[in-house]
């Protein structure tokens, strides 16, 4: 294996790492590098992904127990960035697209301007650059994981997902495994048409993804015993137009942001694939596109508002809005995530170049923390360990 690194000092003390590496050990189309250290996984991090087309990095920062942040580096991925017709303040337009992956011992991070994705291995706030391989499509916006399996979601033209094996730190490219997803669309794909998110449901039986306004669904793969996708996916039209992003509830039911009413849905996933809503509460806002859950609460970013609004689900799964304004945040409000204790939620604003942290209380109220500056503008993907 031929390895080049570079490492040079930027300004404000910071530190870039970017490594190359011209070997395919795995699979075609991938460059890898083995860890430089065993990981301890001491402390607690805050990853964001910049998607800067002239060469996409990932932020580091340390995170405190009261929830306060703190840069620790940058590293590149050896990819590109890029933007989606018509997006502004969310690049990408997509949730997922840096994930923790293997018991947040390895992030991955999606290169919309590269087709591919780079995998770094996960030492508290340090990254070591272990791979990047091929996303099998064109403009990937988001990552999922159950076990070994690791899916990537392709936005770009008729759009795709494809499987991976992670074997080790790597992964392994399952050339039967990427599925056509019929989309009517270009490269780079207009952000309300691309897909939105890819996710494996809890019990890993089922592989999900929104398709935005393309067609308005959701798109269901069943996931076999070997871990086989089905040929074709059950499709369920959403309640709203613009359905983009979801996390899943302590019962295993989809928790959705719709944009086209901005609201909240939720929806029972069927043995079939098929989904059953359970109801829908809009928060009067605008763009209600991205979410994140803790504590049986759900939050979520609306871009159009910049601020975030609180929800729960009644005794049937129901949702309920708690708190139309229950932060208010900043310009272009898009990605967030929740620290692994349900404690901090940190919201990404795309449009100001900012990251929010608050503190997540009883009922779901939300109160600010700290607001960090000097993060690119037009940032997207962020991930919490």
């Amino acid at each position: 294996m031929k390895l080049k690194s570079t490492i040079r000092a930027a300004a404000a003390g910071s530190l870039i790492v970017g490594i190359g590496v011209t070997a395919s050990t795995l699979s075609a189309g991938a460059a890898t590098h083995s860890r430089d250290f065993q990981p301890q996984q001491v402390g607690h991090a805050l990853f964001v992904e910049t998607e800067s087309a002239s060469g996409n990095n990932v932020l580091s920062y340390s995170r405190a127990s009261d929830g306060t942040i703190s840069f620790a580096g940058s590293y590149a991925t050896g990819g590109f960035g890029a933007t989606a017709a018509g997006a502004t303040a969310d690049p990408i337009a997509s949730q997922g697209g840096l994930t923790l992956i293997n018991n947040n011992s390895e992030l991955v991070a999606t290169n919309a301007g590269s087709d591919t994705v780079t995998v770094f291995a996960v030492d508290g706030t340090h990254l070591t650059w272990l791979q990047q391989v091929a996303s099998q499509g064109q403009f990937p916006v988001s990552v999922a994981s159950h076990g070994d399996l690791v899916s990537v979601l392709n936005s770009g033209g008729t759009g795709s997902v494809a499987q991976f094996r992670l074997f080790g730190d790597f992964l392994v490219t399952q050339g039967a495994q990427v599925r056509n997803l019929g989309l009517s669309n270009a490269n780079p794909p207009d952000f309300h048409h691309g897909a939105g998110e890819v996710a494996y449901t809890p019990n890993g039986q089922h592989l999900i993804i929104t398709t935005k306004q393309s067609t308005n669904a959701f798109d269901v793969f069943s996931v076999g015993f070997n871990g086989t996708l089905g040929a074709n996916p059950v499709v369920t039209l959403s309640n709203f137009p613009l359905p983009f992003s979801f996390v899943f509830d302590s019962a295993g039911n989809v928790v959705s942001a719709e944009a086209g009413n901005s609201s909240v849905n939720t929806y029972v996933v069927n043995a079939s694939g098929s989904l059953t809503s359970l109801g829908s509460a809009p928060d009067g806002q605008s763009a209600l596109c991205w979410i994140s859950g803790a504590n049986g609460y759900f939050f979520g970013s609306n871009a159009g508002s910049g601020n975030v609004s609180s929800f729960t689900e009644n005794a049937s799964g129901a949702p309920q809005l708690v708190n139309a304004t229950a932060a208010v945040a900043h310009a272009g409000t898009i990605d967030s995530a929740v620290s692994p204790d349900g404690q901090t939620l940190y919201v990404e604003s795309g449009g100001q170049g900012t990251v929010d942290a608050y503190s997540i209380g009883a009922g779901g109220t939300l109160t600010q923390i700290e607001t960090i500056f000097n993060i690119p503008v037009a940032s997207e993907g962020i991930a919490a360990s």
